[in-house]
């Protein structure tokens, strides 16, 4: 069956556009209690970021949630990955968080975690749009849910941050500048890398509700990189506005994404044999990444686009480092989801326990340039599966040869087609890219969508 109201990453969109309404969201706590949290004594954890609408949309899923007979924990401001491992210790039936990510304040979304800390599969993500249709009643006053602020959730996450590298690892001597987008991590991101010794620098910490994701964070590290060389600082770090992705800076001003960031983890602790001869990224990550890990001995797994589907292939194979380039990195022996935190820690841990800056530990991974075209189409998949089409990317693979590759995929959130070619010569990815893109938008006007 396919989904309504769930996309890739819960449900999201424009504040006060349906279903983005404090009406429906009422709906769905109502919905989320009748089939997550069913049985005497259970609770549903509710955490958010910092945008002005999460006031409105805390009231109303904790008014849906009680409507149903659960009981609620609120945790306030929280990372998303926080709200992951808390809804495990807690023991809750769900965890659910308030938050649009890396996009502007006037977007915002909803989105859950199983009791286990994971995404929800999709048969459970049906059966709540299924009670979504149904008419709401309310449980006898009873058996109405409560409502409780857990006060040392933040002091919880941060204990358990420091928790994922080794003891002996210490921070002292490390000047750092974190970015916390005025996001989730605004509060504990600096006292995370402060109680382990270093001197922190922060900035993106003064939300007001309107300023999440605003010229700052993963999304805007230009801020990072002028405050890294002001400061002379080792390391910048930049999260977005939830907290579960990461990009971070050198000392030399020099930006690090996701790729790279998953190959200088995977190459440290393939030194301690941890990764079972496997890192699993998206079809979107660099082939660079591909190439240097086969350097070094690992083999790089494509899952699809999605964080979620990463985590997916993660757990089949029974692997433990996964990521995309965006910046999710999950990291799985510590946590279920994306970490923008813990893959910092992960970083600075291995920049101490080599002796070696972030610049110099980055080596060994040369980026391929890498060129996107997006074209307009409601109906990708017959475009993509266009004879014409696939006749031009087999004719651009074989140009490219071993040196560079092709993708084309319909986008899973917008009406487009998403062109892709990477490879180490730059001119050369360019042109192929524009060839394909002309066959593809010449299918699109020949009716194929």
């Amino acid at each position: 069956m396919k989904k309504t109201y769930f996309g890739t990453d819960g449900i999201r969109g424009k504040v006060g556009q349906f279903p983005v309404t404090a009406e429906f969201i009422l709906k769905l706590g109502w919905a989320v209690g009748r089939v997550l949290a069913k049985g005497h004594g259970s609770h549903v954890l509710i955490g958010k970021d910092t945008r002005i609408s999460g006031y409105m949309f805390e009231s109303a899923l904790q008014a849906g949630l009680s409507a149903a007979g659960v009981d609620i924990r609120l945790l306030g401001p929280m990372p998303t990955p926080a709200i992951a491992y808390l809804t495990r210790t807690f023991h809750a039936r769900a965890g659910i968080v308030i938050s649009a990510s890396h996009n502007p304040y006037y977007d915002n979304g909803i989105k859950f975690f199983s009791a286990q800390g994971t995404k929800l599969p999709d048969e459970v993500e049906l059966a709540i749009e299924a009670a979504l249709a149904e008419p709401m009643e309310t449980v006898d006053s009873a058996h109405l849910g409560k409502a409780e602020r857990i006060l040392d959730a933040g002091g919880r996450y941060i204990e358990f941050c420091k928790s994922t590298i080794p003891n002996s690892v210490e921070l002292n001597g490390l000047k750092v500048v974190v970015d916390c987008a005025n996001g989730a991590t605004y509060r504990i991101a600096p006292s995370v890398f402060q109680e382990l010794g270093a001197q922190v620098i922060s900035t993106g910490v003064k939300p007001d509700g309107l300023n999440i994701n605003a010229n700052c964070g993963s999304i805007h590290p230009e801020q990072v990189q002028q405050l890294v060389l002001e400061h002379q600082a080792d390391v910048g770090i930049a999260l977005d506005g939830d907290g579960d992705r990461v990009v971070m800076v050198d000392s030399k001003g020099e930006l690090l994404d996701g790729d790279e960031l998953i190959y200088i983890i995977a190459r440290h602790r393939a030194n301690r044999a941890e990764l079972g001869g496997i890192v699993v990224g998206t079809v979107m990550s660099n082939l660079g990444l591909e190439h240097a890990l086969t350097e070094i001995g690992l083999q790089l797994k494509r899952a699809a686009v999605g964080d979620r589907h990463v985590l997916e292939v993660l757990r089949k194979g029974g692997w433990i480092l996964g990521g995309e380039s965006s910046g999710h990195i999950i990291c799985l022996e510590h946590t279920t989801t994306g970490d923008g935190i813990i893959a910092a820690l992960q970083i600075l841990a291995a920049m101490v326990q080599t002796g070696r800056s972030l610049h110099d530990i980055k080596q060994g991974m040369r980026k391929y340039p890498q060129h996107m075209i997006n074209i307009a189409t409601v109906d990708g998949k017959n475009v993509i599966a266009h004879p014409q089409v696939k006749r031009a990317v087999i004719d651009a693979e074989n140009a490219l040869a071993n040196k560079g590759r092709v993708l084309l995929r319909p986008s899973g959130t917008e009406p487009l087609v998403r062109v892709m070619v990477e490879g180490i010569d730059a001119a050369q990815v360019k042109q192929v890219a524009l060839q394909i893109a002309d066959v593809v938008t010449a299918a699109t006007v020949d009716g194929v969508s």
